[in-house]
């Protein structure tokens, strides 16, 4: 069997599966019993000064029917006084020596980050996590995000913590910032052992149409909150590949945000993460879910022929290119099963008006047909089709020719003036603007170009 057990910045753990720092890893109680499920380490809700939580504090955007495609939360760190989760931290380690427990942690000043972490540190902490992500309520005192998005700041308090940090200390970077490997590089000049990422995103998930109060509502009132779950999954692996890419990083990365099934952990470790950590799914599902999730990555692994999660770890970075080096000689048009089709037309629908117009309807039947010639290969068709492989890409180039825009920037052989011969779509089929108005589509062939270089246009427009 394939070994999932990991060494994360010196902090083991039988498998790479942590409960992000939130809701979930609240109490020891919840902590325990997430280990006795499966769970390979948790990070602690963030540990401070206690606060004062509002009610009500969650909101979700639902999407047809799946309720909790997005999720806000207004809840602040730990409410609970630092002893108690400190007493609680030095429990868990004692029943699950062998699981990962990180304290995580937001202080103010020097010394108090001094004091916290020696406190995480005795009562037998594995590892700290620095949050430098939290968008709502802490960041308005100074701390949470406001640290993240000030790569100088962030900076200077990892080295306060690595003054005395005797265990691994992870920094959470925090996703509201344009660019999100400046903190990582700030953390790693600072010297942290790994980072984190994503914290949550700055939201408003929606507004009552009758009180005019954005969710959750809190007396007639609200707050913008951090946004995570499935929807941030995107955003999330763009921005994990962000910081594994960037030869200046280099530290091990915990990859958290969309995470609910192995396939979205090994999306993510395959983009460099070497942990992943889950918040939402736990919240949604309970921490069950793990089984699917370790016994999906071990049936992977199988199936790929990985030995250990090292194995998988930026498997995908080599593939992720920049925009400019991508080969323009690559060619796919959409083909139809028509066996397959139920004659639904959303291919039709979703080609004809967000598209290209290179899917016709034919007389006497619901299937629709693809105009290979005006194809563009853009998979809308795919993507919209509610049956499985009914819609396929397939390649009609023969793989002899690879260009890059790089490469015809170099060799002077891209467009330059508005109406340039060499174009991608200069000679590109589109219907005539009046046929939009028949009560049929413009019957012209697919292949003869509209004639942009009329003479009256030439004369309005410049080159």
């Amino acid at each position: 069997m394939p070994d999932l057990s990991i060494n994360f910045a010196g902090i083991k753990s039988p498998n790479p599966f942590w409960l992000a720092s939130a809701p979930p890893t609240n109490s020891g109680y919840q902590v325990m019993k997430a280990f006795d499920a499966g769970w390979g380490g948790a990070v602690w809700k963030t540990l401070g000064v206690p606060v004062v939580n509002v009610s009500s504090r969650y909101g979700s955007v639902n999407y047809r029917d799946k309720r909790m495609m997005g999720f806000n939360n207004i809840e602040l760190i730990s409410d609970r006084p630092l002893a108690d989760n400190l007493r609680e931290i030095e429990e868990v380690k004692k029943r699950f020596p062998h699981h990962a427990v990180i304290a995580s942690l937001m202080v103010q000043s020097r010394q108090e980050w001094h004091d916290i972490v020696r406190d995480a540190e005795n009562a037998g902490s594995d590892g700290i996590e620095l949050n430098f992500g939290c968008p709502h309520g802490m960041c308005e005192r100074g701390m949470g995000s406001a640290v993240g998005q000030e790569p100088e700041v962030l900076q200077t308090i990892v080295e306060w913590v690595m003054e005395v940090a005797r265990i691994p200390v992870i920094v959470k970077l925090t996703p509201n910032i344009s660019d999100i490997t400046e903190p990582a590089l700030a953390a790693r000049r600072g010297g942290a052992n790994a980072i984190s990422l994503i914290n949550t995103i700055q939201s408003i998930v929606g507004v009552d149409l009758d009180s005019f109060a954005p969710y959750p509502i809190v007396d007639g009132q609200g707050s913008n909150g951090g946004y995570c779950g499935p929807a941030v999954k995107p955003i999330a692996l763009n921005m994990v590949k962000n910081c594994a890419q960037h030869p200046g990083v280099r530290l091990p990365i915990s990859g958290i945000g969309g995470i609910e099934t192995w396939r979205d952990a090994v999306e993510h470790i395959l983009l460099g993460a070497s942990s992943v950590q889950v918040c939402t799914a736990a919240m949604h599902y309970g921490f069950g879910i793990i089984r699917e999730m370790t016994s999906g990555l071990e049936q992977y692994m199988l199936e790929k022929n990985f030995h250990t999660i090292y194995d998988m770890v930026g498997r995908a970075l080599p593939n992720v290119k920049p925009w400019e080096e991508l080969n323009l000689h690559y060619k796919v048009t959409a083909h139809i099963d028509a066996a397959k089709c139920i004659g639904c037309q959303l291919c039709y629908t979703a080609c004809e008006d967000g598209a290209h117009q290179a899917i016709r309807l034919q007389a006497g039947t619901r299937t629709p047909e693809i105009i290979d010639e005006n194809c563009v290969g853009c998979n809308l068709c795919s993507l919209v089709c509610p049956v499985e492989q009914c819609i396929t890409m397939e390649r009609r180039d023969d793989g002899t020719r690879h260009q890059t825009w790089q490469q015809r920037t170099a060799a002077h052989d891209i467009p330059t003036t508005f109406n340039d011969e060499r174009a991608g779509g200069r000679h590109h089929w589109v219907p005539e603007p009046a046929a939009a108005l028949g009560k049929e589509r413009d019957k012209t062939l697919p292949g003869k170009a509209r004639q942009y270089d009329s003479e009256p246009v030439k004369q309005r427009v410049r080159e």
